[in-house]
């Protein structure tokens, strides 16, 4: 288990953080080279707009190692509603609560920002049931599920967590 003196978080985000977000998605073995990309393309967004582009970070440092983050941002045409797009951790760090050091950040950070609600989307085939339950026993609820979304068979879990109040 990791000693939480180990342990930092930062949200500011860097230039090498695109590698670091691709190479921690694509290492989770869950996720499509598009869904890849799209992880990065955030980083750059991020970069090159800063907070106005609606994306934030988190992310978990031990040591001089990038042990997971998170990406979210508040929902356009809403007035306390919360997207977490990410939640992502490295395989060599995973089961050692950094997922839900992570969670726990991005919850607090939206609650100091006014935010009510947490919304989370993912997909309803069997290989996402542990993150279905990560969710879940986070007190996540499962507020929809749209089938066949991503693709046959391939259900969309819409998850939300009211926070801030």
């Amino acid at each position: 288990m990791l000693k939480l003196h180990q342990i930092t978080l930062r949200d500011e985000v860097f230039v090498s953080d695109r590698e670091v977000v691709r190479s921690i998605v694509e290492r989770t073995g869950f996720f499509r080279p598009d869904e890849v990309g799209i992880a990065v393309e955030l980083v750059d967004e991020r970069l090159s707009r800063g907070a106005t582009s609606g994306y934030h970070f988190v992310f978990v440092e031990v040591g001089n190692a990038v042990a997971g983050y998170a990406c979210y941002g508040p929902i356009a045409c809403t007035s306390a509603s919360y997207d977490l797009y990410w939640i992502a951790v490295d395989p060599r760090f995973q089961r050692q609560g950094i997922g839900r050091l992570l969670n726990e950040a991005v919850e607090s950070r939206v609650a100091a920002g006014g935010g009510e609600r947490i919304y989370v989307d993912t997909s309803g085939r069997p290989q996402y049931a542990p993150t279905r339950a990560f969710y879940e026993h986070g007190g996540f609820r499962c507020e929809a599920r749209l089938a066949d979304f991503y693709a046959a068979g391939d259900d969309r879990m819409i998850y939300v967590k009211a926070v801030g109040r």
